[in-house]
Parts: C-alpha cells; structure tokens; sequence
C-alpha cells in the first residue's frame, strides 16, 4: 500500500505546478480531478492532447494516477442531471487511457436537488435505489468500452449510506467492474452509535475484497471531516484491516489544505510503517 493525496489540496495553474507539488512531499500517488487542469471536475469534453499532457507530466514525476474524480449525483431528482453525468462520465473514462489511470470514482448520490452531499429522506426508497442501479447499469457499460473501474464510496448522506446498503449493492449488480473506495472517516460518520472498532470491522469484512482506492480523512468529536491525525478515527485499526485484506493499492489523503498536508503525511507514514505497510 502506498499514500498518495488529492492534487486539488495544492491550488496551482498548472496540473504540471500540482504535480509538483506533491512530489515535493515525496509521494508517488494522486487522485486526480480535471478542475486542476483548467476544465470543470465534471467536463463535457477532454482534449485528447490534454489527458496525455497530464499522463506524461505524472509518468516523467514518478505520480501514479491511482484514480479519476467522476462524481456526480446518481440519483438527482431531475433526470437530465443524471444524464449530463453520464455524458461527463464518458468524457473521463476517454481520458483515462491518456493519464495511465485505471479507475473511476462515483457519488451514489441523494435526492437533495442543491447538494449531493446532503441527505434526504428520500435516498431511502425503492425508487431511489432503482434509479442507482439504472444510472449504475449505463455507467458500467461506459466503464467496459473504455476498459476501467468504477468505485463508490459509502457515504452517510448518499443513497449507498454504509457498507451493508454497499455489499448489497456490488451483489445485486455483480459486475467485477463495480469497485469500493473504503473511506474510513465515512464510515464512522454514518455509525455514531456504534463503538469504532465495530464499524470499521463490518465494513471491512463487507467490502475489503473489492477496495481499489483507500481515502484518508478524519472525523472530529463534533462529526466535521478534518485532516488525518486529527480527529476520531483509529488509524493503527484501519491500516492493520487494510492490511488484512490484502489492499496493495493508495491510499489517497483528502479534505485537508495544503498547510495541514506535510503533517497528515508525516502522521499516516510513521502509522503505515508502525503497520508493516
């Protein structure tokens, strides 16, 4: 397992500029979002020059693109929000082969109509969920015609609020292109009743064998993300489980700024070393 980090943490001009960045902190690993390269994270269109620029500019640092943002809202209650999605999906999942990336990341979405990372009460019905397995069904035939994965991530607000509504959905579809991004953070956030250790056991005994991304943020007393080492989140259980499941891929810091990152950095690789990762 290696530690990487959101190349949006470093505001620049240039994705070369982000790119630097973070290879000034010596990792090897980003997930990458296109609003680093001047365009909107969810573009209409990628310029086939542009996807190979970014690739080569990774490649010639030593930066692995572990993972492309594609997140949009999955089960928006205007349809043709759904559909400009997809349309966006499509546009990234063309690029992937230019950056050297091999997975997509998704929002599974809400039906708050302003905000995908609001909750509604209505993400908790039928209908909801057969409109995540529809838009589900025509991304994953984008994702076979461009040869890559998607990821979701369970989030307490989305439609795919825990690890038990995640195992049912990678059940239910069954497709081996169908990945998890395992984002601790979340999954504590969406368990506060429960003791720590317990959550995070379920969700790895759920979803551990098909994490492709690993997402590393914190959860504060007071329920609020923050940078890894910070809060609430048991980071020697977390990277043992990691470890138990055989993870080999990144995992990917995020919702931080670019001051708080060389310490979250210097946390996570004294645990990971602490972990034989």
């Amino acid at each position: 397992m290696d530690l990487g980090i959101f190349e949006t943490t470093f505001p620049r001009p240039t994705p070369e500029a982000a790119l630097d960045a973070v290879g000034a902190l010596g990792l090897g690993t980003i997930q990458f979002d296109f609003v680093s390269a001047g365009l909107p994270s969810l573009p209409d269109a990628i310029p086939a020059s542009l996807a190979e620029r970014i690739g080569h500019a990774a490649a010639t640092r030593g930066i692995r693109i572990a993972a492309v943002s594609a997140t949009w809202n999955m089960i928006h209650p205007d349809p043709h929000v759904r559909e400009r999605g997809l349309s966006s999906l499509r546009a990234i999942a063309g690029a992937c082969a230019g950056l050297g990336a091999d997975a997509i990341t998704l929002c599974t979405g809400t039906r708050d109509p302003d905000n995908m990372w609001r909750s509604h009460p209505d993400n908790a019905t039928p209908q909801a969920w057969r409109d995540l397995r529809a838009a589900l069904t025509d991304a994953l035939a984008i994702a076979a015609e461009f040869d890559v994965a998607l990821a979701f991530e369970p989030e307490p607000a989305n439609v795919v609020a825990n690890a038990v509504l995640g195992a049912r959905l990678l059940r239910e579809v069954g497709d081996p292109r169908l990945m998890v991004v395992m984002d601790p953070a979340n999954i504590l956030a969406g368990a506060c009743e429960r003791p720590p250790a317990d959550a995070l056991d379920e969700a790895f005994a759920l979803l551990g064998e098909r994490v492709v991304v690993g997402h590393a943020k914190d959860l504060d007393a007071q329920g609020r993300f923050c940078a890894a080492g910070t809060g609430i989140v048991p980071w020697e259980r977390c990277l043992a489980a990691f470890r138990q499941v055989g993870f080999a891929g990144s995992l990917i810091l995020h919702s931080l700024n670019e001051e708080q990152a060389p310490i979250a950095v210097a946390y996570l690789r004294e645990r990971m070393a602490q972990a034989g990762l």
